[in-house]
């Protein structure tokens, strides 16, 4: 199955994995660090890579987003962090990072980063995290993760947008513990990840493996 891969740096002084959501330790406590990246088993294209250069730009998120704090909403307009854990950088980062990488495997570009070799790329991949959290379901124990990205390809000879897509996933957590939250995260992010990759791929005419 299609998964992105969700790697555990452990931290010295470990605390419990399985600990439930609660009050955010002291800043100096050490935290389990997490990492989202491109699956290994992404699309594939056929053929020669098409002269393009294709600039993944870092996707615009809101505050409570744009952290490296892995974020809880036990109430729709309330905001925590799940405690004694966190990604190895700042969401938006970790999925700008996750999308070069995937579509670097494609091979359907002639170039694929951050940033242009020359003065600009041929398009650029712009996008909006809109949401990236997990939300507790009332009169449970449970935890449903959202993920939902707006991308957008814009030409950058005349900043023409000639495609758009928006990328929606979720996966329930059976608990509240940092394991099975992290793993709900994995699990919706794969979806997303898969579906933006595959959307760019084809969108530039390029048949998948």
């Amino acid at each position: 199955m299609f998964r992105a891969t969700i790697a555990a740096l452990l931290l010295p002084a470990l605390l419990g994995g399985c600990a439930a959501i609660g009050a955010l330790g002291e800043a100096s406590t050490p935290l389990d660090a997490y990492e989202i990246q491109a699956p290994a088993d992404g699309p594939v294209a056929r053929g020669r890579p098409q002269a393009v250069d294709l600039i993944v730009e870092l996707p615009a998120a809101s505050g409570a987003i744009n952290t490296d704090r892995i974020l809880i909403r036990p109430e729709p307009t309330q905001v925590q962090y799940l405690p004694d854990a966190r990604w190895v950088e700042a969401a938006p980062e970790m999925l700008q990072s996750a999308l070069v990488e995937g579509l670097e495997r494609s091979g359907g570009f002639r170039f694929v980063g951050r940033r242009p070799l020359g003065a600009s790329g041929d398009f650029a991949l712009v996008s909006n995290l809109t949401q990236f959290h997990a939300e507790l379901v009332p009169g449970t124990d449970t935890a449903m993760v959202k993920v939902r990205l707006t991308v957008r390809l814009v030409r950058e000879d005349d900043a023409a947008v000639v495609g758009t897509q928006t990328v929606e996933a979720t996966a329930l957590s059976p608990d509240t513990s940092n394991a099975a939250i992290i793993d709900a995260y994995d699990q919706a992010t794969t979806s997303a990840i898969r579906g933006i990759l595959e959307w760019v791929v084809s969108s530039r005419g390029i048949r998948l493996g």
